[in-house]
């Protein structure tokens, strides 16, 4: 893969956003041409999230011109389009860095600059944020001047984003909103928000306006330049206007050409001069701009791997297994098959979920509500109540953001909504704000609601086939991201007995218990083990709830010992396992126990292997953790 640099010498001159505001529109159309270039060369080497950046290059370059960044506060949402504005802001020779261990996050980062002054990796939080911002500093915090928000379309469909709109306005705020508009968010925007984008846009109309009012006007006989210039005025604001966002509060300018650096710096200067309450600035622009393999990709090259930057071809790894996440959507595929009150739910990420493979064989039955998880889930309950078999697909720490609809709407209710969750676990690159750490502890604690995970693919499929089968409460079921281990598939799903492991390996003296995808680790511990001469059982909890309680006390009763192991944070599987021994008594006569979950810290992206190393999650830390408990820590250290 081609890791050449191209020639950027007007660039090189920019070192800090400062070093532009003295250049003419020229200079930073230019700045933004090689600027393009520079972020494609830096992501081919490093993969990462390549067609959101490229979208936003003028427009980058045209805020940091403007605006005096750092003090004035530029907010990104989500972060995916951020490697341009990193390359501005002093990190452009740590660029090829980025999503590596000890690199550059691949989103805004406080810790990592004074240029971020919000990390962000999930959507539509940047309005409350820059609100925030932007009413502190008058109250008088000290090093805020101007606050611009830049927020896509996409992310425009979550209810955050209006209910901050909706105060902005009320408060009055001096506040810049940049909306994003590149019709096209992770997948295709869906919903009424973006219809009324598309109105705005104003299609074919407004550019044959557009056009004439720039070259055919002035064509005309005199008498007729004033009136075509009349109508252009009243037909873009008509068809343009931003009645939406002036009813709540916002002066609105737009639509306006995201590409075009002239317009940019016009705009952003007048407003930056003129506004005295919230603005809402609506750019145009074409997510993947200036690279033919993003533009022509039906995703825009969202996210890439590492690439040839002549061809765009992407470096794809061969392919051992099938990914989890294809295994549940054909399981579930099948399923549907079966039964016709099976429905499936995404927020945005049909593709990564594997619902787009539903969609394809089910496209009446498939629904992707848009950036909205609240809405999703209580969607999902709606269908529950009517006897639909809804099964909503959402990332572990996407499901975070729709926790209270979970209890309210779906628990409380004992509705059968199905959680397939994705992303359980560490996830690599994407860091900690991906990272399914926490959904075992959230969804356990809960009445009555079946909580799952599976220790490879084969279980995968049982587990679909399970929740499909549970039709008088809540379930879910947890997998990791990427490829299973290899197990041999069964050719169809058999719901598992509900409350039920499994033993995997008989033993003695200490019996591992794992909830999850590190059953794999465990058996490799457990061969390490045998070569000491320890012989462990090796047993698969399959549910965290409800609790295998005579798997569970008839481990502890033919073993010295128990460890738990879970891709999950403190107060999931393990502590629930700990609760059942205290009550019933076990701890009473010196048995004894440790429970291995994700450490008390967010840990940074890298490889997912080396970010499992420092969970100290691995066969070997699983070896070190039973010998310690045996008291044996010094004799395996000595044989080590």
């Amino acid at each position: 893969m081609s890791d050449g640099r191209p020639r950027t010498p007007m660039l090189d001159r920019i070192h800090l956003p400062a070093d532009l505001r003295g250049l003419s529109v020229a200079d930073l159309r230019q700045v933004a041409d090689e600027l393009r270039a520079e972020t494609i060369s830096a992501v081919s080497v490093t993969g990462g999230h390549l067609g959101a950046g490229l979208g936003v290059v003028e427009l980058t370059v045209a805020i940091h011109a403007v605006f005096n960044t750092p003090t004035d506060k530029l907010i990104w949402d989500v972060g995916h389009q951020c490697y341009p504005h990193k390359i501005l802001t002093g990190r452009r020779e740590r660029i090829r860095t980025l999503r590596a261990g000890g690199g550059l996050s691949g989103f805004t980062r406080r810790a990592e600059s004074v240029y971020d002054p919000f990390g962000a990796a999930h959507s539509s939080t940047s309005i409350s944020a820059g609100l925030g911002f932007a009413v502190a500093r008058d109250l008088g915090a000290p090093d805020v001047g101007d606050v611009v928000a830049v927020i896509g379309d996409g992310a425009m469909s979550a209810g955050m984003a209006y209910e901050a709109m909706n105060n902005a306005g009320h408060l009055d705020k001096r506040l810049f909103v940049i909306l994003n508009d590149n019709e096209m968010s992770i997948a295709p925007p869906v919903g009424a928000m973006s219809r009324y984008l598309s109105r705005l846009y104003a299609g074919e109309p407004f550019q044959d306006l557009r056009a004439a009012a720039k070259g055919a006007v002035s064509l005309l006989p005199g008498p007729f330049r004033e009136g075509a210039r009349r109508a252009h005025e009243l037909v873009k604001g008509l068809a343009i206007g931003g009645t939406l966002f002036e009813e709540l509060g916002f002066s609105y300018v737009g639509p306006i050409d995201g590409h075009d650096m002239s317009q940019l710096v016009a705009i952003l200067r007048t407003v930056k001069a003129r506004a005295d309450g919230p603005v809402l600035i609506h750019a145009l622009t074409r997510k993947g701009k200036g690279y033919a393999p993003a533009e022509a990709s039906e995703d825009k090259y969202h996210g890439v791997a590492r690439f040839d930057v002549v061809t765009g071809a992407q470096e794809k790894k061969p392919s051992n297994a099938p990914s989890y996440t294809k295994v549940f959507a054909q399981s579930l595929i099948r399923e549907a098959e079966r039964d016709e009150r099976i429905v499936a739910v995404t927020a945005a990420m049909p593709d990564g979920t594997g619902l787009n493979l539903f969609a394809e064989r089910f496209p009446r039955r498939c629904f992707d509500v848009g950036i909205a998880e609240q809405h999703a889930v209580t969607f999902c309950a709606g269908m529950a109540a009517a006897g639909m078999k809804p099964f909503c697909a959402i990332y572990s720490t996407f499901l975070q953001r729709g926790y209270d609809q979970v209890v309210h709407d779906v628990a409380i209710q004992r509705l059968p909504v199905r959680f397939a969750i994705d992303r359980a676990g560490l996830v690599g690159a994407d860091g900690p704000t991906h990272a399914g750490a926490f959904d075992v502890a959230f969804l356990a604690c809960l009445p009555d609601f079946v909580v799952m995970a599976a220790a490879d693919e084969a279980e995968l499929v049982h587990m679909v086939a399970t929740a499909a089968a549970i039709d008088d409460r809540p379930s879910a079921f947890r997998f990791p991201r990427g490829e299973g281990v290899g197990v041999e598939l069964p050719e169809r799903g058999v719901p598992l007995e509900i409350g039920r492991g499994r033993i995997v390996r008989e033993g003695q003296r200490v019996a591992i218990l794992s909830f999850g995808a590190r059953l794999a680790e465990c058996l490799k511990a457990a061969e390490s083990l045998g070569a000491r001469g320890i012989r462990p059982t090796v047993a698969d909890a399959r549910f965290a709830k409800p609790l295998d309680r005579a798997l569970i006390l008839d481990l502890a009763a033919r073993h010295e010992a128990l460890v738990t192991i879970e891709e999950g944070s403190v107060g999931g599987f393990g502590s629930h396992v700990a609760q059942l021994l205290a009550e019933e008594g076990v701890f009473d006569r010196g048995f004894r126990f440790r429970s291995m979950v994700l450490p008390d810290s967010f840990i940074q992206q890298d490889s997912p292997e080396k970010m499992y190393a420092v969970a100290a999650m691995n066969a070997g830390d699983i070896e070190a953790k039973v010998l310690a408990l045996l008291d044996l820590g010094q004799i395996g250290a000595r044989r080590a």
